[in-house]
Order: C-alpha cells, then structure tokens, then sequence
C-alpha cells in the first residue's frame, strides 16, 4: 500500500452514487473529530487522467470540505483495487453485514437509552410521591433493599420528607 499523502480537495471526483450516501449527521460527528484530534484515516483515491476519483472516505472528504480545508491525506490506489473494492460494496452478502452491523449498533443505542431512561425515571420516582393503592385490609410489606434513607438535615426537611412519602411525623 502506498503512503499517504495531501491531495488537494477541488480535484478530487465524487462519483454520483456516492454523493447519494451522504449522511449529513456522520458528516457532523467527523468533522468535530477532525477539529478535536485531527484526521486519523486517510481516504482512499485513483487516477483517471488529470483528476482523482474517490473510491474510499466520503465522510471524511465532506468533513474537510465543510470544515473549509483545502487539502486532505489520502492514499493513491490502483484502478485494479479500486474495482475490486467497488465489486465486494456491491456483493450481497457484504452489505448484508453492513445492515447487521447498523442494527446491532441502532439495538445498542436504544438499549442505552432506554436503560437511561428508566435510571432517570427512578430518580424521580424516588422524590415524588407514592401512589395510594388499596390494599383491603392487608399489609403488604415492601420489598427489601427499596427502603430510602433519609438525608435530612433539618427537621423541616424531615417532615417534607415524611409528608413526601407518606409518612407519619
């Protein structure tokens, strides 16, 4: 593989299927990286004549590009790699894992979330009121380990407190 190097961005072909794939939020999240840490991944890019087509980095090159730089560190493939790359983008079961892959990633986002969720929607639940429910008659007593603590410190609080969780003061 050949070494990186600065290619100057205005001669740089964006083939229009892949201006299609543009995520604007991706774009987003790079170029606050690049802003942060610099650009760690080179592009990749071939020759065809006197200008350079992309094969690899979109993201990247629309990062640098909104990000008003002029060049940007790629690496010269050969067409032959180019192609090669381009024929496994388009083999089923490639972009088969590539869904996997972004769904895996989506099911993990939404379980954080919701496990955030429900931790913030304890907090609050601690400090508001219980709600009555009826017991016709029979104590039930609470489950162990969901006793509060208290941590008063004044006897005005304490009774807010008391008066908060139903308490008698």
């Amino acid at each position: 593989m050949s070494k990186p190097e600065s290619f100057p961005i205005e001669k740089i072909f964006v083939p229009t299927k892949q201006k299609k794939a543009i995520k604007p939020e991706i774009v987003a999240e790079i170029a606050e990286s690049i802003l942060d840490i610099g650009q760690q991944a080179p592009i990749s890019v071939r020759r065809d004549g006197d200008r350079l087509v992309l094969v690899e980095g979109l993201h990247r090159l629309e990062a640098c590009k909104a990000l008003g730089e002029s060049t940007i560190t790629g690496v010269l493939v050969p067409a032959e790699l180019a192609q090669h790359k381009a024929q496994l983008a388009d083999r089923p079961e490639v972009e088969a894992e590539r869904l996997k892959m972004a769904r895996l990633k989506q099911l993990r986002l939404e379980r954080e979330a919701a496990e955030a969720s429900m931790v913030s929607g304890k907090r609050s639940n601690e400090t508001a009121a219980p709600r009555a429910r009826p017991n016709n008659g029979v104590h039930t007593p609470k489950a162990p380990g969901r006793t509060a603590k208290a941590t008063t410190k004044s006897l005005s609080e304490w009774i807010t407190q008391q008066k908060g969780s139903g308490g008698r003061y």
